[in-house]
């Protein structure tokens, strides 16, 4: 997991707030096997493997595992 790019601490700290409130959030997934558009609920924002991922759950209830350098986050 070499090729893990840390993200803003702005954003990292907008993730964290996310999980705590349990606000909804509109992401855009640019990497990894769900691309495109997402509007997701974060759950937890944890580090393995020398990177960070955030778990998420869709409006349709499906957890997704997300590596945060693969988000661009929506204003």
């Amino acid at each position: 997991m070499n090729d893990y790019q840390p993200i803003a601490c702005a954003d990292h700290e907008r993730l964290e707030f996310a999980v705590l409130t349990r606000q909804w959030l509109e992401v855009n997934v640019i990497a990894g096997d769900r691309p495109g558009h997402q509007r997701l609920l974060p759950v937890d924002v944890y580090t393995r493997e020398r990177a960070e991922w955030l778990v998420a759950r869709t409006e349709s209830g499906e957890q997704l595992t997300l590596r945060l350098d693969w988000l661009e986050l929506e204003v």
